[in-house]
């Protein structure tokens, strides 16, 4: 509201008249002081009774006296006391309970169970020591106006065995704490191997796609490369969902397993086309000597007539099949080659080198069994010619062998001696053989590789006992 301002009296219009004041008279003066004197008189008095219940009221605390409030201020100090108390206990059986959970994602062991079966124990013990504090927490109510100095005192005593005790069970949660350290810290070595054995699983598996899809640009199916990585798409899956749904030695056994297979199929899908070109050009060789083998075959029967006609029937007998044996053997190699070959043009590549194996091994056995006929009859010719060379090989190898069974003995030990002795009657017996009129100089040859190879088991014995001797 705007004040309305005053209106300057006119000049025509006479001033208002001030009234007039009296003078008091003395008498008058003299009471209204004697009034004031009592009244001021009466202030220390009134003041003692009014200020009391001016504190009483507004919610204030009502005095008691100096005792009581000590007590009540002991009360609070052991409630506080007891309050820090119960939150250090309670904050050490959480990080204990972080340590627990790490170890049981870890380990099963005897041990690891012990030790959570013990928090457990402790964790019983926990909750008493804490319900014994908040039980004496509710009991006293330490802002009630009208708290006596022996509720006071009462509720300090209460809350300081409260803080005693749990104290006390803090001690022993810190003492158990401190004897989990072996079994914490493997936890935490092997949970710290989780994150970089994924990361080198998924690695893997992306250097495996990115050889096969390599391969497969050179025209390359590598259907079974491809079937070999899509089985392990599920198992990057369970790594991905973590430790904490598969166990950490699950994950870590899981991602190692995954690192291992992507790698051998990165491996073979880089090797794929070197490994095509390899069946290829072993498809020609093989081919080729199968073709060879086939006109060497033709060359055995000359040599078995010469046998025949030359020698007795035990220098030849046993080769006396090696001509059907060799085509028989040259024709299924020639087979497996065929099929090879199918299977190389539709890449089924590891049974291309399976049958690739077994045709090699069948012409391996002709390339056998077709020079020794060439080879039976050059050792008859020599032995024929001159068989003293054949005899003069195998005493010496007997000497030899003596003389290291005598080497620093009177005596040669018997375990030597036997064997050596029967050898040089062998070679003796085989000689004689020679002196017939139709010798069979393959028994000889037979008798002589027999001598030496005894000879050879001997020495070799010899040398193995004083190797061992010398070495202790």
């Amino acid at each position: 509201m705007t004040a309305t301002p005053a209106q300057p009296h006119s000049p025509s219009e006479p001033r208002a008249r001030r009234p007039s004041r009296k003078p008091v008279p003395t008498a008058g003066r003299r009471a209204s002081g004697l009034r004031d004197a009592l009244v001021l008189a009466a202030l220390p008095l009134v003041a003692a009774l009014v200020l009391p219940a001016a504190f009483a009221g507004g919610g204030t605390r009502r005095w008691f006296g100096g005792r009581a409030e000590g007590q009540r201020a002991e009360a609070q100090a052991a409630k506080d006391a007891a309050a820090a108390a119960f939150y250090e206990l309670d904050t050490a059986q959480r990080d204990l309970r972080i340590s627990i959970e790490t170890i049981t994602a870890v380990d099963d062991s005897p041990a690891a169970r012990r030790a959570v079966a013990d928090f457990e124990a402790i964790g019983r013990r926990v909750d008493e020591a804490s319900h014994q504090y908040i039980q004496a927490v509710d009991a006293h109510d330490l802002d009630r106006d009208d708290l006596e100095a022996s509720a006071a005192a009462r509720a300090r005593g209460e809350l300081a065995r409260a803080k005693e005790e749990l104290e006390r069970v803090k001690g022993e949660l810190d003492r158990f704490a401190d004897g989990l350290g072996p079994l914490l810290g493997k936890a935490e070595t092997q949970l710290a191997r989780v994150a970089p054995a994924v990361e080198r699983a998924r690695q893997a598996l992306l250097a495996a796609s990115n050889a096969l899809d390599a391969a497969r640009g050179t025209g390359l199916r590598a259907d079974d490369l491809a079937a070999r990585l899509a089985a392990l798409g599920p198992e990057l899956t369970r790594l991905n969902q973590g430790a904490g749904q598969h166990g950490v030695p699950q994950t870590l056994e899981r991602a190692e397993r995954v690192s291992r297979e992507a790698e051998a199929v990165r491996a073979e899908a880089e090797r794929l086309p070197e490994r095509a070109a390899e069946i290829d050009h072993r498809l020609v060789s093989l081919r080729t000597r199968a073709q060879a083998l086939t006109t060497r075959a033709g060359q055995v029967q000359p040599v078995l007539s010469e046998l025949r006609r030359r020698f007795t029937a035990p220098c030849w007998q046993d080769l006396q099949h090696v001509p059907e044996q060799a085509v028989e053997h040259v024709r299924q190699a020639e087979a497996r080659l065929a099929e090879a070959r199918a299977a190389r043009e539709a890449q089924r590549w590891p049974d291309a080198t399976a049958l690739l194996s077994t045709a090699r091994a069948l012409l391996n056995a002709t390339d056998e069994a077709v020079s020794a006929a060439g080879d039976r009859l050059a050792r008859l010719n020599a032995v024929q010619k001159d068989p003293r060379q054949e005899i003069e090989r195998t005493r010496f190898a007997i000497r030899d062998a003596q003389r290291l069974a005598m080497a620093g003995r009177n005596t040669p030990d018997p375990r030597h001696a036997g064997p050596l002795d029967e050898s040089v009657a062998r070679l003796e017996r085989a000689i004689t053989v020679l002196d017939g009129h139709h010798p069979d100089y393959w028994h000889f040859l037979t008798e002589t590789e027999a001598v030496r190879r005894t000879v050879a088991d001997v020495v070799a014995h010899i040398r193995g006992e004083r190797g061992a001797a010398s070495a202790h």
